[in-house]
């Protein structure tokens, strides 16, 4: 069991059609047929998405997509249309709102790592591979990869885990063709924000992205490159064989799982609110990925 601990009640606006609550977002229709997502400050971990919000977090996811966006425009075209708030909108939204075009979404979760760790060094651990696909004997957690791989996964509903699966197993439910073109586009984006935070002084580990077409052409779509969605970690303090420090929900995983906490991720119970110094700290760990990367201080 899990999913929300409670469950949000979406706003409603006029002109604007409610179309889903993600763990984060909430998903609205304009009249044109445009989408809009609007990101909350919720945060999600192990699957629940947890009571307690995480201030200025949507705003920092959005305001970090679109500057990534930028950063791969000329790889990769994406889904925003407007940033400008829809009519009627309340004034919270402003800052966390994207105008985006409506694709036909490609249900497959694209993930790239460069490094080993998460679910991908469980399976390493057990089978030596990962996504079926062989890696070097020797990798502990936090090991470098020797190139960045695609390890796809199944996109979940809310309160499920995705599954990682193969790339055999997404050709066969994409086709061969897109297939081809999700694992190219991946590790190409993938590729080039590695370099960027590499300058900056960030480990990119692995990240997911989600695509969808529009016509034929794909296209870049939800969010990218956030700490919501990638690990990412402080160059000078990369060591690997252990658990590394993170600009990340990674702080949030880690007092859930404390004794401090309380609770038993593996019962059926919620988890409990998160202490305000958890809120603290993980909020500043988002602003701080922000501002190393971007290079711009938060305001």
């Amino acid at each position: 069991m899990s999913g929300f601990v409670e469950k949000p009640e979406p706003l409603q606006v006029p002109g604007l059609v409610h179309l889903h609550t993600g763990k984060v977002r909430e998903l609205y229709r304009n009249e044109a047929g445009d989408l809009v997502m609007v990101a909350s400050d919720r945060i999600s971990a192990y699957d629940w998405v947890l009571p307690t919000e995480i201030p200025d977090k949507g705003r920092v996811l959005t305001q970090l997509s679109l500057w990534w966006f930028d950063q791969l425009a000329d790889l990769l075209p994406n889904h925003v249309l407007s940033t400008e708030l829809p009519a009627g909108a309340p004034a919270e939204w402003e800052g966390r709102t994207l105008v985006c075009k409506s694709l036909n979404m490609v249900p497959v979760e694209c993930v790239a790592r460069g490094y080993l760790t998460g679910s991908g060094l469980v399976e390493y651990d057990d089978t030596r591979t990962v996504c079926g696909l062989a890696l070097p004997e020797g990798l502990v957690d936090g090991s470098e990869l020797p190139a960045p791989i695609f390890t796809p996964a199944t996109k979940a509903a809310v309160g499920e885990h995705d599954e990682n699966v193969s790339y055999e197993e997404v050709a066969r439910q994409v086709g061969a063709e897109t297939a081809a073109q999700l694992r190219q586009a991946t590790l190409a984006a993938y590729s080039r924000a590695r370099d960027i935070a590499r300058e900056r002084g960030i480990v990119l580990a692995d990240t997911k992205f989600e695509f969808g077409f529009d016509g034929d052409t794909l296209v870049l779509a939800d969010e990218v490159l956030t700490p919501d969605s990638s690990r990412f970690w402080p160059a000078g303090q990369w060591q690997p064989g252990r658990a590394q420090p993170s600009y990340d929900k990674q702080y949030v995983r880690d007092w859930l799982t404390s004794a401090e906490s309380g609770w038993d991720r593996r019962s059926e119970q919620p988890p409990p609110p998160l202490p305000q110094h958890v809120v603290d700290a993980t909020r500043t760990k988002y602003v701080e990925a922000y501002e190393l990367l971007t290079g711009t201080g938060w305001s």
